[in-house]
């Protein structure tokens, strides 16, 4: 009798058997050779799977509440066109690790402040620090661009080989790769004593404090790896575009990464991948049909969600999954 509970258990580990990471891959593999020219929108999506993991990694695993997502990814964003504009440095890896370096720096002084209060209290200053550096990119257009963006962004070749071309090939192909890296990054964590550590900060930090856990501290340092993939995110963008905006520290832009996660499925990374691209299909889609209704549609989306998945998609699935291990242990 215990076979069943075994199998169920495989399917409703953190992260999931790691089989589960070829369909996800081939999938873009597929998606490069049959859309052709087509890639942008493949691009966004993997761009909002990295800001949704950087939510999920803070939220889902250690209980950090945050609205301010875009903040962190903004500077990255902003980072990574600073420096071929202003400091002539172009190269496309140095420069997205330096974006993904300014996001956690951003991220751990903010967290200093934040985190020393409660749930609203991180919520409040996370949406502030993003309300701030809106207005400092207002405030400096003559550097930032302003709502025209940054412009002379001009990245160099990846490799000294693939240059970024117009139709998003060399950049979707950077994307996805981009974002295996910090999936398997994250995956290793999360399935760590490290990652069991977070799980216990989310789900009883008096406890954790009684077993001599500086919690204080490392939430500090789980708030500043998530600040580290959200610049990553940003900076993604800005290269792969070679351009930003204001609109990078934009509320909508967390508001939308958060809705990505519970859709897919919090505390789960798989949940990110899920999300995105249901969020961004279903956004073209009803976009086309009624632009001025489908906040309507994604309403009713996320209320049916609340209604039959409280875990998000990937409790559906995780449900399929155990309920055919069990047929298959009858059949026997």
């Amino acid at each position: 009798m215990a076979e069943p509970n075994t199998l169920r258990g495989r399917f409703t580990q953190v992260e999931g058997p790691l089989w589960l990471l070829v369909p996800i891959y081939l999938a873009a593999v597929a998606y490069f050779y049959l859309m052709g020219n087509q890639l942008h929108l493949g691009m966004a999506v993997v761009n909002m799977i990295i800001l949704a993991l950087s939510i999920d990694f803070i939220l889902g695993f250690a209980g950090i509440n945050s609205l301010g997502q875009a903040a962190l990814s903004g500077a990255g964003a902003y980072m990574a066109g600073f420096l071929p504009v202003y400091f002539g440095w172009a190269e496309p890896i140095t420069g997205l690790l330096v974006a993904g370096l300014v996001g956690a720096v951003m991220a751990y002084v903010t967290g200093i402040i934040a985190l020393r209060g409660g749930e609203l209290t991180v919520l409040a200053m996370t949406i502030i620090v993003a309300a701030i550096l809106y207005e400092f990119a207002n405030s400096y257009q003559d550097i930032t661009g302003g709502f025209d963006g940054l412009r002379g962004i001009d990245i160099d070749r990846v490799f000294g080989l693939f240059k970024f071309d117009l139709w998003g090939r060399t950049g979707f192909v950077y994307s996805v790769c981009v974002l295996f890296v910090v999936h398997i990054a994250l995956r290793v964590i999360v399935n760590s004593p490290f990652g069991v550590m977070m799980r216990g900060l989310r789900e009883n930090p008096v406890r954790m404090r009684a077993l001599g856990t500086p919690v204080f501290h490392r939430l500090l340092i789980i708030y500043a790896i998530g600040g580290f993939v959200a610049g990553i995110a940003g900076g993604l963008q800005t290269q792969t575009h070679e351009f930003v905006s204001m609109e990078v520290f934009a509320f909508h832009v967390s508001a939308t990464a958060l809705t990505v996660v519970i859709i897919g499925g919090l505390g789960r990374l798989y949940g990110a991948f899920i999300g995105a691209v249901i969020y961004v299909v279903f956004q073209d889609v009803f976009a086309k049909m009624a632009p001025q209704y489908w906040y309507f549609w994604l309403g009713l989306l996320l209320v049916l969600v609340a209604l039959f998945a409280h875990g998000g998609v990937v409790s559906l699935i995780d449900k399929a999954a155990a309920r055919i291990g069990l047929a298959g242990r009858r059949a026997r």
